[in-house]
């Protein structure tokens, strides 16, 4: 199986996850970008296959690999992957739509829900790399430290600019999933250190045992901001509840979206779960059903009788004022938290994901095939999909009200206002941008697919 299983780096709510693949020469780096690039240059002069990557493994160098599944792979990770990548798009229209995230009427409600998964696919899997790329490669603590420092970078220039169309940063700034798989991915760099048995332990003492703050939580949210280490609380748990980390009398205000905590257990977790991966088909299946249908009934009975695990009880969810009911009970029952994210939220989601890799191992369709394509470039997807997204919603502003919003140009997705009342989308106008959206991805990732298969640039490595 070593000779099978490589990794790429992840990184997204990025994951990655890698195959055979040759060294690249070593190109030098530009000097206008030496600051950043110097670092990575260093460590692809001894790390040369996985610096070849970082969400997406490259495939072999002949064009035709795009459209193959490449035999040293899990194809079920790449169609997994690739997936969530695919739903993840839906809740980005969904931001540029004015559509609310969840309510209680079914269209609106799964158009949000569905989406949950993608953040515990993305971060969970990339564990899983890191795993597979420690038994094969030296320096990984270096790595993850440049990679994890490279994402944050990202997280707070282009891709804010890609959000908001605007530059504002005094005023805004959000540590979002690729933020805090930065940072996951620099903390992995002293876990990795610690024997397998040891980092798989932290990691489900944390995803297990974090709730154990919910009922503590109303007190530490009290008066936190005059405490001097408000901000760390915001970074490591509590995120944008006790509203933005103020990093000056007149900004800027970063929000957290993704707070450290739990996510580094679930990063963690996937990294002991790479053992798991490693071994022969028939064990990997069953240990693969076990743990996911396990997780999924240990959700049923948590979140059922309310017993622990999630800040909000279904049952008091599913009444509104006055004794009303606002959202059906089933709706209720899986409207678990995820900022942060709650034991029983994933639980419902890693249960799932989990149990579907042996499953969906031997798909190989022509559907199966292009998801798998988004899969394996899902860096590029993701700094793609966004500004994409939000190109296409200004020319919907513009055929449906004359106009482009202003709206568009504000903060988003967490510091923009309410949407003008004549500005919303239906949910069939969602989905359909939803669905031109991935048709014009799907052609870019294939050009960037066959792109990176035929040439060595060094540039390319960092997309």
């Amino acid at each position: 199986m070593d000779e099978i299983l490589a990794v790429l780096v992840f990184s997204f709510d990025g994951v990655a996850y890698g195959g055979l693949q040759q060294s690249p020469k070593i190109h030098p780096v530009r000097l206008t970008v030496e600051a950043i690039l110097e670092s990575f240059a260093r460590a692809r002069s001894t790390n040369a296959p996985v610096m070849e990557e970082s969400m997406g493994a490259a495939q072999p160098a002949t064009p035709l690999a795009v459209n193959a599944r490449s035999k040293s792979r899990i194809g079920s990770i790449d169609l997994i992957r690739g997936a969530a990548m695919i739903l993840m798009a839906i809740d980005h229209v969904r931001v540029y739509s004015g559509v609310p995230p969840g309510g209680p009427t079914p269209g609106v409600f799964f158009t949000r829900w569905v989406t949950h998964f993608c953040a515990p696919a993305f971060i969970f899997l990339a564990g899983t790399s890191i795993f597979l790329y420690s038994r094969k490669h030296a320096n990984l603590s270096r790595y993850l430290l440049i990679r994890g420092a490279w994402l944050i970078f990202l997280e707070f220039t282009f891709l804010r600019v890609a959000w908001t169309f605007n530059l504002d940063f005094a005023h805004y700034e959000m540590a979002g999933v690729i933020w805090v798989i930065g940072c996951c991915m620099i903390l992995m760099a002293g876990l990795v250190k610690l024997p397998l048995a040891a980092v798989g332990t932290i990691g489900v003492v944390i995803i297990a045992g974090h709730n154990l703050m919910d009922s503590h939580m109303g007190k530490l949210l009290e008066g936190l901001d005059a405490n001097q280490l408000s901000g760390f609380w915001k970074i490591l748990y509590v995120g944008f509840f006790a509203g933005p980390i103020r990093l000056g009398p007149s900004g800027p205000n970063l929000i957290v979206l993704y707070s450290i905590v739990p996510w580094i257990g679930v990063m963690a977790a996937g990294y002991a779960f790479g053992r798991i991966v490693t071994l022969e088909p028939t064990q990997r299946k069953r240990l693969c059903m076990t743990i996911g249908l396990s997780a999924v009934g240990l959700f049923t009975v948590l979140r059922g009788f309310n017993l622990y695990g999630d800040p909000r009880p279904w049952h008091v969810a599913d009444q509104g004022p006055n004794g009303s009911v606002p959202m059906p009970a089933l709706f209720a029952f899986l409207n678990t938290s995820k900022y942060p994210a709650s034991l029983c939220f994933l639980l419902m989601t890693l249960g799932p994901i989990i149990a579907l890799v042996p499953l969906l191992e031997h798909l190989n369709g022509a559907l199966a095939r292009r998801i798998v394509l988004f899969g394996r470039v899902p860096f590029f997807f993701y700094m793609v999909h966004i500004p994409l997204i939000h190109a296409l919603a200004l020319v919907v502003s513009k055929i449906r009200l004359g106009v482009v919003s202003p709206w568009l140009f504000t903060n988003h997705p967490m510091g923009n206002p309410e949407p003008p009342d004549v500005y919303v989308w239906s949910l069939p106008l969602l989905y359909l941008i939803w669905g031109l959206a991935i048709v014009l991805l799907y052609f870019a990732c294939r050009w960037f697919a066959a792109l990176k298969a035929s040439r060595n640039d060094w540039w390319l490595e960092y997309f």
